[in-house]
């Protein structure tokens, strides 16, 4: 019936001439995928993604607007863009318009800003065990800021104590300003806990260009500072 035993048992399939011709085109077939695809990555290899040019914001809506579709779609990714707030240049401009800290039960301690450098002396205190939020505003122009993001280092005597990184997110230039509250902290408390703190605050974006860095110190303390 075409079947064959050799002397260990095995069974021997006998095969026609076109079946051994087929298979010898189907092994040259696959040796040619083989090699094409070796090619293929070779070729991968050595190419190089060319970018467009980059575009300001101000140019990236004013192209293609008689195409209602995708100026719609644009209208849609980047929200309410104010055209007053679209500069030329392709860097974005953040600006930190106020920070405050806010307890339960009492008045926010607004922090001043100072353009001239960091503030002097104690720039705050808290009280010992009570809860607190950071929240500040902020206006963006000129473009859209990628990767926005808060950090704040901690340190008592020299030593970190905590740590602090917030994705706020990328936001497109507009009139009114932006606002963020952070997650509500507790202030540790004891003898220990008590005393002088010095800190860092950056705000940053993907690139890791820094729109504001504050140094400053504080206290916590037994109870709120004296108004």
């Amino acid at each position: 019936m075409g079947l064959d035993k050799d002397k260990d048992g095995e069974e021997e399939v006998h095969k026609t001439e076109e079946e051994e011709e087929l298979d010898r085109q189907m092994s040259q077939a696959s040796l040619d995928v083989t090699t094409d695809q070796e090619d293929d990555d070779e070729d991968d290899e050595e190419r190089t993604i060319e970018l467009g040019p980059q575009r300001t914001l101000k140019e990236q809506l004013e192209k293609d607007k008689e195409d209602e579709s995708l100026r719609r779609w644009k209208e849609q990714l980047l929200g309410s863009v104010d055209l007053n707030s679209v500069g030329e240049t392709l860097d974005p401009d953040v600006k930190i318009l106020s920070l405050s800290i806010n307890s339960p039960g009492r008045d926010a301690i607004v922090l001043p800003i100072l353009e001239s450098g960091n503030p002097k002396g104690l720039w705050f205190t808290l009280k010992e065990n009570s809860r607190y939020s950071l929240e500040f505003s902020f206006k963006v122009s000129n473009n859209i800021v990628s990767g926005l993001k808060y950090t704040n280092t901690v340190w008592k005597t020299a030593v970190k104590v905590d740590s602090t990184k917030e994705m706020l997110g990328t936001f497109s230039p507009q009139e009114e300003p932006y606002k963020h509250e952070m997650p509500e902290e507790t202030t540790p408390s004891g003898i220990f806990a008590r005393g002088q703190y010095s800190a860092k605050t950056k705000f940053l974006d993907d690139d890791n260009k820094c729109y504001l860095e504050i140094d400053y110190t504080f206290d916590i303390r037994k109870d709120w500072a004296s108004r």
